[in-house]
């Protein structure tokens, strides 16, 4: 395992991932100087997300044609600069439009760091997906507390103190996710193969479709909690600070999800679990818009915890279908799960604004479970040896794979 590269990916995950987690908390905090209203709220967080996540295919395939190297560090940056810039914004189409092209950034970095993070573990590339992830979601948890105590108390003038934490990933980054990656090993196609294959065309079109609906119902309960929750909590009475806290426990409840799911799909069936964490998430997550004190924590821990569980593996299992095609492969994936979380989202903020907060909150509750039994469709996903490995040199019987080495 290459433990550098690993932990650049994975600091850089949770770097940006604290710009992203703040978006929401700064649009409500921003509601009474734009005078927004829930729905313009979530418009907001929708097109920031829509901007990180229809960009990752693209550079999900720049970085399979630059093997990796700088879209990393540069995404970060890019994303740290217009986050800042956003403050200075006098109007709120100005400000939401500062945030959006700062999305691209997001789009970049995580098209490549999780595939530096994903080759960087070998055989284990659940495990070290899931660390890349742990990393990220530790950052979406740490975003809504540091945005309440520092945005909440200073206002939106303070957006460039928050950007400035980003600035050491991109450093680490830059010495450690710069060196190539090992290229996969390219399996010839037997005409007894591609015959099989085109057999199974129609069985290949539901799996796909069983990963889109996945896909969405997860993604609008995991979103549409993170655009919604804030406001939820401050209209019930809570301060910035206190529901950037109770929002900052649900994440990082999820980084420990994002772990758990990343060693247990190196062990067991990744659809068993898929299917298990969704539908067991579906009563905490309920739960969590009606107790309060220490259930609350109970039960935003186990949510936080369940619901991330399948992030990982989705990742994982979608880039051994295209071991060549890594960048590109996970850049669809991870950015369908951002592009259609915010969508739901969105529609989501749009029910509210009519139906209230509340019940709409306690249906988006249960979309967890349609995810699960559509999980029944989805390909069974035990752990399958390493596709990757690198070129042999010419002139030389054999080549060390620039990630098998790292402290």
């Amino acid at each position: 395992m290459n433990k550098k590269r690993l932990a650049a990916a994975s600091y850089g995950h949770f770097s940006i991932d604290i710009l992203n987690s703040s978006v929401a908390m700064i649009l409500t905090l921003a509601a009474a100087q734009f005078n927004l209203t829930i729905a313009q709220i979530g418009f907001g967080a929708m097109m920031y997300q829509m901007f990180a996540a229809m960009s990752q295919p693209l550079f999900g395939g720049m970085t399979d044609k630059l093997n990796g190297r700088w879209i990393g560090a540069v995404g970060v940056l890019w994303t740290a600069f217009f986050y800042a810039v956003a403050a200075f914004m006098p109007t709120y189409p100005f400000f939401i439009t500062a945030l959006m092209i700062g999305g691209l950034g997001s789009g970049a970095f995580h098209a490549a760091g999780m595939v530096n993070a994903s080759v960087s573990g070998g055989d284990k590339a659940a495990t070290a997906t899931s660390y890349f992830f742990l990393g990220g979601q530790t950052g979406l948890a740490l975003g809504p507390i540091l945005a309440g105590v520092v945005i909440g108390s200073r206002g939106l003038s303070a957006m460039p103190l928050m950007a400035l934490i980003a600035l050491p990933a991109v450093v680490l980054m830059f010495m450690y996710m710069n060196d190539a990656l090992p290229i996969a090993r390219r399996v010839p196609h037997s005409e007894t193969q591609a015959k099989r294959e085109n057999r199974t065309h129609t069985a290949a079109a539901i799996v796909i479709a069983a990963f889109v609906l996945f896909i969405l119902f997860r993604s609008g309960t995991s979103q549409g909690y993170a655009t919604l929750l804030p406001k939820y909590y401050e209209s019930i009475g809570f301060s910035a600070a206190q529901f950037g806290l109770m929002l900052g426990l649900f994440n990082l409840a999820g980084a420990l999800g994002t772990l758990a799911g990343g060693y247990l799909g190196d062990r067991f069936d990744r659809r068993a679990i898929m299917i298990a964490a969704s539908i067991l998430s579906v009563p905490f997550a309920y739960a969590m818009l009606y107790v309060g004190g220490i259930a609350y924590f109970v039960v935003a821990t186990l949510a936080g915890l369940l619901l991330s569980m399948p992030h990982s593996l989705l990742l994982v299992m979608t880039q051994e279908l295209a071991p060549n095609r890594r960048g590109l492969a996970g850049g669809l994936v991870l950015g369908f799960i951002f592009a259609s979380g915010s969508f739901m989202a969105w529609l989501e903020s749009i029910a509210a604004t009519h139906l209230g907060l509340q019940q709409v909150l306690s249906i988006v509750a249960f979309l967890p479970l349609i995810a699960g039994l559509i999980g029944f469709a989805l390909p069974s996903g035990r752990p399958q040896p390493a596709t990757a490995s690198p070129l042999p040199m010419p002139g030389s019987g054999s080549a060390a794979s620039p990630s098998s080495t790292g402290d």
